[in-house]
């Protein structure tokens, strides 16, 4: 029973997080009738953006994450929650409070089609593994899919800087970022220094 009760405990994150799903449907990405995001414009107003998020949102900094790929639904809503203040950053938030909604369809459209480069990334076998493991035992795949491919509001973190992944699960653990409905903060308050350190590895080297 026990043991049960435990398994159930750790499903809880993902169950919240498919929850967290269905309530963001009532964002304008599921409602009717709304504008239609405009990928060329996108493109246009991305020129400011490529400057740290390299072309096409491949970016070769670890400190600013990788964009090409990602759902428009989560890069939408992330640059939402800067605008807004619901998450916070020195460059992002002010670059995101003088975009409109319709800024931020366009960007997200974007920046979705655009196809992720390859990052160069020298893992160390070792932290891969224990990545891997640590992955499994906290099901990340419930959530960000199998080869952490994202979905929905779910980020693609396969192929992610190490660096920046790093950086979000710490800011998670110790609430510095809180914008994921509680979801990633109840996964990654038991997370050691250690364990950090191997899941990124782990998804950094996936690609």
């Amino acid at each position: 029973m026990t043991a049960a009760i435990g398994k159930g405990r750790a499903r809880w994150p993902a169950v919240r997080a498919w929850v967290s799903v269905l309530a963001y449907c009532t964002s304008i990405f599921c409602l009717p009738g709304v504008a239609h995001a405009d990928a060329e414009a996108g493109k246009t107003k991305a020129q400011t953006c490529v400057v740290c998020h390299g072309p096409m949102g491949n970016s070769t900094n670890p400190d600013y994450p990788i964009l090409a790929g990602q759902s428009a639904r989560y890069i939408y809503l992330e640059l939402r929650d800067f605008k807004e203040g619901r998450r916070s950053d020195p460059r992002m938030s002010p670059m995101a409070a003088g975009l409109s909604r319709e800024d931020m369809l366009d960007l997200a459209d974007y920046f979705a089609a655009q196809r992720a480069e390859p990052v160069p990334f020298k893992a160390d076998p070792v932290r891969v593994e224990a990545g891997r493991r640590k992955a499994a035992e906290v099901l990340c795949t419930m959530c960000h899919l199998g080869g952490f491919t994202g979905q929905n509001e779910i980020p693609r973190v396969a192929g992610q800087h190490y660096q920046y992944i790093v950086k979000q699960l710490q800011d998670f653990r110790e609430r510095r970022r809180t914008n994921d409905a509680g979801d990633m903060t109840s996964v990654s308050k038991g997370l050691s220094d250690e364990d950090i350190m191997n899941l990124s590895a782990y998804t950094a080297n996936l690609q």
